[in-house]
């Protein structure tokens, strides 16, 4: 996935269709990764795959060396499926946080939802860049 044909929220969790756009994968950005340092566990429940979890809510945790994170939902959207290779591999998401370290693959819900998160323009000027 390229970062610039990505959506992106203000809790640095981004979003990307495949290219038939019936799913979306989700992850966490490059600044987000570098700003967590060396992810060491995704605690994600596997009971959330097939639920329906809205806009902003919280659908696991991510946890580096010295923190634990909040993984939110950009959008509302029914879980189809979790990148299970993350449970023992963590350290995908720095490696490459936008191909094997997508954390999740949903179904959007709103497509508006979608339409109102930041560009990859609008994410730099967001963080600083």
């Amino acid at each position: 996935m390229n970062p610039n044909n990505l959506k992106y929220s203000k809790n640095h969790e981004w979003i990307g269709f495949e290219v038939n756009k019936e799913k979306a994968y989700i992850g966490i950005t490059h600044f987000a990764q570098k700003e967590l340092g060396d992810i060491i566990y995704l605690d994600i429940d596997d009971t959330i795959i097939g639920t329906k979890v809205q806009e902003g809510k919280v659908f696991g945790t991510i946890e580096a060396v010295k923190t634990v994170s909040d993984l939110f939902m950009p959008v509302s959207g029914n879980i189809l499926e979790l990148n299970k290779v993350l449970l023992s591999k963590p350290e995908y998401i720095n490696k490459n946080p936008y191909e094997t370290g997508w954390i999740i693959q949903i179904k959007i819900l709103d497509i508006k939802e979608y339409d109102r998160l930041m560009s990859f323009e609008e994410y730099k000027k967001y963080i600083g860049e």
